[in-house]
Order: C-alpha cells, then structure tokens, then sequence
C-alpha cells in the first residue's frame, strides 16, 4: 500500500497563534515541532496499517525560506520521504505512479468558520471565499480534488473540530476524522495535549488505511466553474488578463473549463 500524507500546520494541537505557523517569528520552532511529531504519528498509523511506501508533501505556506518546508528534517520519522519546498498541490509522482489513499494531516477550517482556529481559505488576507460549482470549500477541499483527479480517496482528516464538520460535509459522513482540538475562537482553542493528540492520529491513520472503501475520490463535476471571491478591490489587479479567467463582479474571478483541473490550473498556476 503507498500512502500519500498532505501536511499542514494551523490544525496541529498547540497551535493557535500566527507567530506559531510563520517562518522567523518567535513561536515558529515550537510550532514546527509540534508539526513535525504529528506528521510522524500519521506515518507511525500508517505503517502500523501495512503502508509499504509513505511520501509526506509539506503544503505548509510559512513565508520566506520555509514556506513548503516547515518539517525539521531531524526529527522526521525514518519510514517516510518527505518532500519540501515543492509547490502546493504539484507534486504529483505518488499520484502518477499509483497511490492507493492520502491523509490529510494538520488540516485548518475555511475562511469566516467562527470556531475555525487559525482559519482562512488559501491566503489569509486575499480569499475570502472558493466554490468548487455548488460547492463551498477550503483547502480539505483542494486537496481532496486534487487527489480525485487521479482517483485517490482521501482516508483521513485532522486538525480542529471545524475542518473535521467541514471535511465530513464536504466528503461524505463515513470520512475518518481525528479532532485534536476545539477552536474557542480564531484564535484560542480547548485542544488535547501533543502527547495525546499524536496518539490519536497514529490510531486513526491505523484505522482509516484498514478499509479504503468508505470514502470515494472527490471529483466535482465536469465541466467545472471554481469561483474566487477575494478580500477587497485591489486584490483583482494580478487575475486580470488571465487567459481562462473572467472578472465577474467587484471581488469575484471565475475559471471555467471542461474538467476541475483545468479549471484550477488556470486559476492556480505551476510555481
């Protein structure tokens, strides 16, 4: 069984403040640790399970040097690779080759979630909202599609009770799901200590890869319209002149085309 892991970083238990998540401030190596160990509960799970083959793709956006590579490379458990400083969602080897599931390790609620800890949708300060057509999604949802492109399912989610409601609406209710915190706010959370929360990653990482039939690749229907709406005015000025996208009201852009990930690639562009 190969197993994908997708990492991010504001749905780590520990972790409720900006300064824990971005590259050079104060709390960011408390934060990158606390990272890096619930990383390797899920590749700890996932061995457990009969993984023969775990790749762990760090989709972490720290800023300067360390966006994509926030994992500290020391403490990284030895039944994995890891990739880093890669662009988001373009690492596609595990998918191209034959992938069997992803978990989704560390994940954080979409934008405007009032118990989403540290939640946003893509940027923090330039999306506001992102619809896949109908639906309404953050960055679970993202990466769910960018697997279902290739026909993996996501077995697991983790991080904060919201992006565990969230990812359950969006994948289904059979989605596997492992809440190590319960946001307060934005910005505070009611939260397992790491030592507990690690354990029950590892557990349910185990547990999810035992029946991979419970949640299906998430495709959205073709032909596909991913709509954008953004923070404010100015945040139009580096969509305009795109080819295949459309300015469609004071803050909205749209991508239209036959499939999600054209769509997307049109919106989202190779780094």
């Amino acid at each position: 069984m190969r197993v994908l892991i997708m990492s991010d970083m504001e749905g780590v238990s520990g972790i409720v403040v900006w300064d824990q998540v971005n590259g050079g401030a104060a709390m960011f190596e408390e934060g990158r640790h606390l990272y890096t160990e619930e990383i390797n509960a899920a590749v700890r799970g996932a061995k457990a399970a009969g993984a023969t083959e775990i790749v762990v793709v760090d989709c972490h956006g720290a800023g300067q040097g360390w966006t994509f590579n926030s994992l500290i490379p020391e403490k990284i458990h030895p039944d994995c690779e890891w990739v880093a400083h890669h662009g988001w969602g373009r690492y596609e080897d595990m998918w191209k080759n034959g992938c069997d599931a992803c978990l989704l390790i560390g994940m954080h609620a979409r934008n405007g979630t009032p118990d989403g800890v540290l939640c946003h949708t893509i940027s923090s300060v330039q999306y506001r909202n992102l619809w896949f057509n109908d639906d309404l999604v953050g960055e679970t949802g993202v990466n769910a599609a960018l697997n279902g492109c290739y026909g993996v399912p996501v077995a697991l989610v983790t991080g904060d009770a919201a992006v565990c409601r969230e990812a359950k609406e969006l994948l289904g209710d059979a989605l596997p799901t492992a809440a190590v915190k319960q946001g307060l706010s934005r910005f505070s959370a009611r939260q397992l200590p790491p030592v507990r929360a690690r354990q029950l990653i590892e557990d349910a990482a185990r547990e999810a890869l035992t029946d991979l039939t419970r949640v299906k690749p998430y495709i959205p229907d073709a032909p596909t319209t991913i709509k954008i709406e953004l923070s404010s005015v100015d945040k139009l000025a580096e969509f305009k002149g795109r080819p295949g996208l459309e300015i469609t009201g004071p803050v909205t852009v749209e991508s239209r085309a036959k499939d999600w990930l054209t769509a997307w690639n049109q919106f989202w562009p190779y780094a």
